[in-house]
């Protein structure tokens, strides 16, 4: 082969890596968006690393601690990450008094779980349908053994009690 044709085949790799790329500096970059619009609300709060967050802080002093001492240098109302999860702590009365009374609302809501539904018809059908099938007197009673199987291994699991004063 001559080198002008060489030349052709690697210059669309070229192009597939750098089309590649971009790409997924626009995914990237569309990612980092999604993930900024819900969390614009919440208060400033100290660096935190990619996948940890703010748990590295908390390392190595007692937890009461460490947020005393993150709250001195931030204020009394911030925003920690811990693992995937971010967290507001107030530390003050009157911020907590101020936060529960202008938006208590927001900090309220329970996570999207049946066990954790919203107060609403939804949340009573459920009540009603677990009272209904799981709590009747007829499906109580077909439990009965497991709840006696229970009993006894927690009576095997304490320890005998000796030489009680």
């Amino acid at each position: 082969m001559d080198s002008s044709v060489s030349e052709m085949l690697q210059l669309p790799s070229f192009f597939v890596v750098l089309a590649s790329l971009f790409f997924l500096l626009m995914l990237f970059n569309y990612w980092k968006k999604s993930q900024a619009k819900g969390l614009s609300k919440l208060p400033p709060g100290p660096k935190q690393l990619p996948i940890i967050g703010n748990l590295h802080q908390l390392i190595g002093v007692l937890p009461h601690h460490a947020f005393t001492d993150l709250c001195n240098k931030h204020g009394p109302v911030m925003k920690l990450q811990l693992g995937e999860i971010f967290a507001v702590i107030i530390s003050s009365p009157e911020a907590a008094k101020e936060v529960l009374k202008t938006s208590e609302i927001s900090f309220a809501q329970r996570p999207n779980v049946i066990l954790f539904a919203p107060y609403n018809e939804y949340w009573r059908q459920l009540r009603k349908i677990s009272v209904m099938e799981l709590l009747s007197v007829k499906r109580v009673r077909s439990f009965r053994s497991i709840r006696e199987e229970e009993v006894w291994n927690l009576v095997e699991f304490i320890p005998p009690l000796r030489d009680i004063p």
